[in-house]
This record gives C-alpha cells, structure tokens and sequence, in this order.
C-alpha cells in the first residue's frame, strides 16, 4: 500500500446537505478526511431529494456509490430473524454496496476504512488487506435506545425492541473488537458502552461532535423571523424521529400550559422537517406552532427566547443544543439532551427533569431578561472554547494513519 494510501468511507445516508443530526456529523468527517487523502465514498440515499446532491459531493470524493435505500422497515425486520441479524443491519443490506467495497479494496491503495454508524459496520470484509485500518464511528450506542424503548413497551413493539437491543448489541461489541478504533460522539457514551457491552480490550474513544460557529452566529446573514413582542419558545429537530415527537408532545401538553398561564400570549414553535401526523395535531393546541421543515432555521433560533429540547431518550451529543447556544440563546434542556456536552448548568444552559420544571426554569428565564442574555453569551462563548469542528475533529488523523 502506498504511503499516501486513500480512505474508503461508508456512510449509511449521503452525507449532503448537512441539515440534520447524522448528516451534520457525516458532512464534517467527510471533509476531515479529504484533508487527509483521496476519499471514496459508499453510502444511501433515502429518496430522490437526497440523491440530487451526489454530484455535489462527488467535487469532494476520488469516487463514490450512492444507492436508493429500498427495504421498509417490515421487510427489514423479517429479513433480520431469518438471518439473526439486528433489523438496523438488515435495513441496510446490499449485494451492489459489498461488491463495489471489495472492488475498491482490490483496485486502490486504501490505508483505511472509516464506517459512520453501526449499521454500516457489515460492509467492512473480516478478511481487510493487511495495513489496512478499520476506524468505527458508532456515533452514538444505538442498542441502548432501543433498550429503552422496550422498557416501557408491551406488546409486539416492546418485543420488537427489546430484540433490537439485545441484539444490535451483541453485533455492537463484535464490530468495536475487530475495529482498530472505535469512537462515539463523548465520553460519557464511548465510558457507558465500554461498561454495557463488556468490550474492555476494544479501542474505545470519544470524537466529540462540533457546530459551525461561522454559521451558527447571531452576527450572520439569514432570514429573520418576527418575534412581535411576545414570549417565543423553539424546539428544532427531524420531526418523524421518535425522541423528538415525544419531546414536543410532552412540552406542549405539559410544561406550556403552565407558561401560558403566566403569559396568555407564550408561543411554542416547533420547527422541522417531516412532521409526523401526531406533531401536527400539536398544532391545534392554544399557542403551538408547526411550521415544517424551514430554509434556514437560524432565524427562529435568533427570534427564540428560550430554546427547549425535552428530550427522554437521548443518546450522544444533541445537535440541537450546540447550535442554539452557538447563537447565543438560552437553553432550556433535559439531562437526557444535555448528557455527554461540556458546559456548566446554570452557567451555560439550564436541565430540567421533568415537565413541570421545565415550566419553572422558562418561566425564570422570561421573568429575567438579563439573566436570559446572560445565559446566552456564556453558551456562546462555551462553544466557541470547545465545540470548534477543526478543533473536535483533530483526533481523526492518526486514527486514519495510525500515527
């Protein structure tokens, strides 16, 4: 293998635009690693506004395989107890993608394959070329989420999940012990998979995810978004995920009529793509806002008194969050979405457990203009100290080189 050998990355959805959680991440290692040689690229599109952005992305790559993800999760599901695979996997199947990385492995000088996301771990031969590295970005403990889900769950979805997890665990903990390194997106999720999955003598490691601080400033250029003087609370997110449908549910439902009570005239926008049936029922609440996806949410952010992310089930670092305070707003959060973020609560951001301190906290907060400003500027500046991408990023080189 040459010395400047090239990086195969496989990805389990395009990496373009970078306009939600995992895009966000996969958008900044992608361009990390063309920093560090020829990149090639395998990953799925989930539909057709996702596979237009191929050939923005081939400007960046030495070449690339974007397929159209066809398997519905029922089919997956099937698929994955005939072959005792975890679902996750078999959604993510594909003769055409194994082919095209054996092809690339036999035709390039590839120093090193770097998988984004657990259900992309298959691709990646057992029998690799000898050199060649194996780096696993899980990103975040996947079968963990899945557990919980099935903790609360009766029925055949409660069974459904609670397979899951045990078995996308087990796949987890095989992949972390054949990887030469494997991160996850903070310490405290890289600490409590080394602990759950029983992988002691894997490479585990943090790679802390980042936020654009040029983009994400309250001193840039966007669309902006009246407030009309009267208290606006936001929630952004992918609004057909689980965690966030269940996060704006119990927020509007919950904390906000307390809000309300205080301030008639509270609003609570919800803003994000693909809102389920049940977000836009939301809608028909006292003072709730669903505005759907958005060209450029940093104008709701900027209008935002108070930035909410209730989420229950939570894993890794929230996207969410970082961009917020790098706009300088105050954060309301819950431990489940601040977990694995280095900042100070009540210095950077404000948790609240449950509904009804939520309710408290944004009620402090409007009460206390200054104290919210203040709140702001401290998460802003928190950002710009530790959530850089160049900065959050460095590690990946000599995992790629093995320097």
């Amino acid at each position: 293998m040459a010395a400047a050998g090239e990086i195969l990355f496989l990805v389990h959805r395009i990496p373009f635009p970078p306009d939600r959680g995992d895009k966000i991440r996969s958008h900044h290692i992608l361009h990390a690693l063309a920093e560090i040689g020829p990149v090639h690229v395998g990953c799925f599109a989930d539909d057709a506004r996702d596979m237009a952005f191929a050939d923005e992305m081939a400007a960046l790559t030495a070449s690339q395989r974007v397929l159209m993800r066809g398997r519905s999760r029922a089919v997956a599901g099937v698929n994955g107890l005939l072959r005792r695979q975890p679902m996750l996997v078999a959604m993510y199947e594909s003769a055409a993608l194994h082919r095209w990385v054996r092809h690339v492995l036999a035709t390039r000088p590839i120093r090193a394959v770097v998988t984004y996301s657990v259900q992309m771990a298959h691709f990646v031969p057992r029998d690799l070329p000898e050199g060649v590295r194996f780096v696993m970005d899980f990103v975040d403990f996947d079968s963990a989420k899945y557990a919980a889900y099935g903790a609360g769950q009766g029925g055949v979805m409660g069974w459904v999940n609670r397979r899951e997890g045990r078995v996308l665990m087990r796949f987890e903990a095989e992949t972390a012990l054949r990887a030469d390194v494997s991160t996850f997106v903070s310490a405290a999720e890289a600490d409590m998979f080394v602990r759950t999955a029983g992988v002691q003598g894997a490479d585990v490691r943090a790679l802390d995810n980042g936020v654009d601080l040029n983009y994400f400033n309250r001193l840039s250029q966007y669309p902006a978004i009246e407030n009309r003087g009267v208290p606006l609370l936001v929630f952004t997110g992918q609004m057909d995920y689980r965690p966030n449908i269940e996060a704006v549910q119990s927020f509007a439902r919950e904390a906000l009529p307390t809000i309300r009570a205080a301030h008639p005239d509270a609003r609570f926008a919800i803003v994000g793509r693909n809102p389920a049936t049940e977000v836009s029922a939301l809608g028909n609440l006292p003072g709730v806002i669903v505005t759907g996806g958005v060209p450029d949410v940093r104008g709701w952010l900027a209008a935002a008194d108070v930035v909410v992310a209730p989420l229950r089930i939570a894993r890794g670092i929230q996207n969410k969050v970082l961009e917020a305070m790098a706009m300088a707003r105050p954060v309301v959060a819950s431990p489940q979405a601040a977990e694995g973020i280095d900042a100070e609560e009540g210095k950077h951001l404000m948790i609240a457990r449950d509904p009804a301190e939520e309710a408290q906290a944004v009620l402090a907060l409007l009460a206390d203009p200054q104290r919210a400003k203040t709140l702001g500027q401290a998460a802003r500046a928190r950002m710009e100290a530790r959530y850089d991408w160049a900065a959050t990023l460095a590690p990946l080189r000599d995992m790629v080189t093995g320097g």
